[in-house]
């Protein structure tokens, strides 16, 4: 089924916020964006409404469009879901295609090149493809639309972290150990690794979310 044309700027637009383009609070102006890809202001509405519908941007009365500010309880949430989806991913790791596990190792390996480059930007950009991919082993399109948005909204939790190096470099071995847990057949190893992985990761955002606040 072909998408709309309002569909498919919402997709440019979450692109943008998955990619950390558009930080937390940035304000969307309809006359910026309109002109900067071509469609009308009523083709914008209704591709603001979708992100809305997915809580990545949100309406202000009289003020305008917003890229979403997470609380910490959106937080918890988000890592809540991601937790059931990604660990069923892993269970389905022994079912899963050549092709589904080799997306695991190549994020492993865009992560660690980005890392080397100095480029945490696109260190937590490959994280996030890695633990799509995980999620992905389930071999189900629903969980990978899932994902996506997920994912889109975990970027605006990223920005809270004052260092992105000081926040993914400690995930980047992680990563690497719990892809070569898969690749031995050690899924309930990597079950539990991942658990404890993202139960750490969301701790330390939730941590810093809290100190930060007034």
């Amino acid at each position: 089924m072909a998408l709309s044309t309002a569909q498919r700027v919402a997709d440019a637009l979450r692109d943008r916020i998955e990619g950390g383009r558009l930080p937390p609070g940035t304000q969307l102006s309809e006359e910026a964006l309109g002109r900067e890809l071509g469609v009308s202001r009523n083709t914008l509405r209704e591709a603001f409404r979708l992100l809305v519908h997915e809580s990545l941007v949100v309406h202000r009365l009289n003020r305008g469009v917003f890229v979403r500010v997470l609380e910490p309880a959106d937080v918890t949430d988000i890592y809540r879901v991601r937790a059931a989806l990604e660990t069923a991913g892993v269970r389905a790791a022994d079912g899963a295609g050549a092709a589904l596990r080799a997306a695991v190792t190549e994020a492993v390996a865009r992560g660690e090149r980005a890392a080397a480059d100095g480029d945490w930007q696109e260190v937590g950009s490959a994280d996030l493809r890695f633990h799509r991919a995980l999620a992905g082993l389930s071999g189900s399109a629903r969980i990978d639309s899932a994902m996506d948005r997920l994912l889109a909204e975990l970027r605006l939790a990223f920005h809270a972290m004052p260092s992105p190096r000081r926040f993914h470099e400690p995930f980047l071995p992680r990563n690497r150990a719990l892809a070569t847990l898969l690749e031995n057949g050690e899924y309930g190893r990597a079950e539990a690794e991942l658990t404890t992985y993202l139960d750490d990761a969301r701790q330390l955002i939730l941590d810093t979310m809290r100190e930060a606040a007034p």
